[in-house]
């Protein structure tokens, strides 16, 4: 955990690539606010899976990646900049901030 400090708002976050990753229960938040866009993750589905010999650990399965735009004064529709659905949370965040990224530079 490391402190952020931005646009008023101080907390203990995980910060990835210099960006707050928050998660509440089967959602995450990549961004930062200040930014054009941010990221918004929702685990649809988990699996089981033996891990270190222990079984019955539960896996992000099937995510449904949403990057959003940060602009208030648009309609919760018309802030949706892009979605799609991935296999595995890796991939999810993989590809989304590949298109966070992109979206960001404009």
């Amino acid at each position: 955990m490391t402190e952020y400090k931005a646009n008023g708002v101080v907390g203990d976050y995980l910060v990835y690539k210099d960006k707050p990753l928050v998660r509440k229960d089967n959602m995450f938040c990549y961004g930062d606010m200040k930014d054009d866009y941010v990221l918004f993750l929702m685990v649809l589905t988990t699996k089981t899976v033996e891990v270190g010999g222990e079984a019955g650990k539960e896996i992000p399965d099937h995510i449904l990646v949403q990057i959003m735009s940060t602009d208030e004064s648009k309609s919760p529709s018309e802030r949706l900049a892009k979605q799609f659905e991935k296999n595995g949370l890796y991939d999810a965040i993989d590809i989304g901030l590949i298109w966070l990224d992109k979206l960001n530079r404009k």
